[in-house]
């Protein structure tokens, strides 16, 4: 039987809001955007090159709350793939993302860590091998 991690969490501020940076500045595609309650939606955005998508849900609850920008105690959250990290790095950077460091060259790639709009840690990477 073949696996795969097909939707991960991230829970945010504003449904809407994350809607617009998500696809606006990323570029992602709304997979779905379904009411469920008065206050819930199911909403899916994932990256054009395909991989894991995103399940956008909005925090209910202060503990929820506390969770968004930090949900993983401020190490990296994902990785964003890339095939080409320089139009990609100057593309984002004109659209306002927030990189907290130069672009690096590693053996296994170029890498430079950024913040989405909450401040949760992403890499864009170009691995030598994707």
């Amino acid at each position: 039987m073949a696996r795969g991690i097909g939707l991960i969490t991230l829970v945010v501020d504003n449904y809407d809001e994350a809607i617009a940076w998500y696809t606006n500045v990323l570029g992602f595609s709304v997979e779905s955007d379904t009411k469920q309650s008065e206050t819930k939606r199911w909403v899916v955005v994932s990256p054009e090159r395909g991989g894991a998508k995103l399940l956008l849900a909005q925090a209910q609850g202060p503990q929820q709350q506390q969770a968004i920008g930090n949900q993983t105690g401020g190490r990296v959250a994902l990785f964003l793939y890339t095939d080409d990290f320089s139009n990609d790095h100057a593309k984002m950077l004109r659209a306002g993302v927030k990189f907290l460091e130069e672009p690096r060259h590693e053996a296994y790639g170029s890498v430079a860590v950024f913040e989405d709009l909450y401040g949760n840690k992403w890499d864009l990477l170009q691995l030598k091998w994707w």
